[in-house]
């Protein structure tokens, strides 16, 4: 364990020793992570720009040419798909003066262009153009290297869709931090997934801390007073947890068999899966931010996008094994499962919100969990706790 820490974790210190221990004897994290600024700030330098963070879906740049600005943590990133097809990220500021480079998503014919003062970038991050930086009608100067002030690139990853950064780039091996995920579900072939479309994607705002987004997701503990609708058809008792040490967690269940239409159609299955995954379904949170959601028929992503203590958007993405699914004769099925799993997130607004409220509370110091219940959400607190502390 460090010597040192920043004042706002070393205050919390004692508190961060109690998320360690034991789940029968374990307290949650603090109330500070849930509600202070300040934690927020330490939080994104050691926790969230310390591995590989999840910043959205390779879906929102899907041709050569296409930009996406996005955020973490108020640290503007630059998401874009190069001429061959490859999707890299950059920070997203002009190397000139500072100025945010790209502010709304859009589709660059070959070069990125600086609004302040025209210098442009090709997609590739190299600075190709600099009018007048010697003078009106010159672009190049003395002693002026274009080579060393191209767009600053960000260590990325993509797995089935998913976009990872490392902005310490100093994380492990990317491969090395999927294969949890990657051999649990290596049944899967990643490479037959197919975006739904407009109709397969929401976003949703709650009042809340990003890490009770991932608490509650976690858990199915939850299910018969929150979901009723949903523990019709997979109850409670049908569930398990999966509490995995290292950087996942989450519950799966055996029975995930919605009815979606009533003249029987379906979407198509994914081709040669063992027969335990027949209606059955596992749902798991990648620490930090980024919740995923199998099943025989389909698969999701939820990117959590913070935007503060007490702020974070959900970014909601399905996806469909094949191209079979995405055809006419489906779209009304396809409206029909989003609008399923909306309903269930809209579901949890109220207990992830009430619980936002409740870290205001001195009465409350980070509360206990059942042993039997509670196993992948203390494996999430044990993870930002061990993250902290280091």
């Amino acid at each position: 364990m460090s010597s040192w820490l920043p004042r706002e974790i070393e205050a919390q210190r004692e508190a961060l020793q109690q998320v360690l221990l034991p789940i029968a004897e374990a307290r949650g994290l603090p109330n500070a992570a849930y509600t202070s600024e300040s934690f927020a700030a330490v939080e994104c330098d050691q926790v969230l720009a310390r591995g590989w963070t999840c910043i959205g879906v390779g879906r929102w740049v899907p041709q050569p040419g296409d930009l996406r600005p996005v955020r973490l943590l108020g640290l503007p990133l630059l998401m874009l798909r190069d001429a061959a097809g490859g999707l890299k990220v950059f920070h997203n500021v002009c190397s000139h003066r500072g100025l945010e480079l790209v502010a709304t998503p859009g589709r660059s014919k070959g070069l990125i262009r600086c609004p302040y003062h025209s210098w442009s970038y090709d997609l590739d991050g190299n600075l190709k153009a600099t009018p007048f930086v010697g003078g009106p009608g010159t672009r190049d100067c003395p002693g002026f290297d274009r080579t060393r002030h191209g767009l600053k690139p960000v260590r990325s990853a993509v797995w089935c869709d998913a976009v990872f950064v490392d902005l310490s780039g100093e994380a492990e091996d990317f491969e090395t931090f999927i294969a949890p995920l990657a051999e649990r579900w290596g049944a899967f072939d990643g490479s037959r997934l197919r975006h739904g479309g407009a109709d397969s994607a929401f976003t949703i705002e709650v009042a809340c801390n990003w890490k009770l987004a991932v608490e509650n997701y976690c858990e199915a503990y939850h299910l018969p007073w929150i979901h009723p609708s949903l523990n019709q058809y997979s109850r409670l008792e049908d569930h398990y947890n999966i509490a995995v040490e290292g950087h996942m967690a989450g519950q799966g269940s055996t029975a995930y068999r919605p009815t979606l239409s009533d003249d029987g159609r379906a979407f198509p299955e994914h081709p040669d899966l063992p027969e335990t995954w027949r209606g059955a379904a596992e749902y798991l949170a990648l620490f930090p931010n980024v919740l995923f959601g199998i099943h025989a028929d389909h698969f999701y992503t939820v990117v959590l996008e913070p935007l503060g203590p007490d702020r974070t958007r959900e970014h909601f993405e399905i996806y469909y094994f094949g191209e079979a699914a995405l055809g006419d004769d489906l779209a009304d099925l396809r409206a029909a499962n989003t609008h399923q799993w909306r309903g269930i997130f809209e579901e949890d607004r109220g207990v992830v919100e009430g619980m936002q409220a409740g870290r205001a509370s001195p009465a409350f110091r980070g509360g206990v969990f059942s042993p039997a219940m509670d196993g992948p959400t203390h494996c999430f607190h044990q993870w930002m706790a061990g993250r902290l502390l280091t």
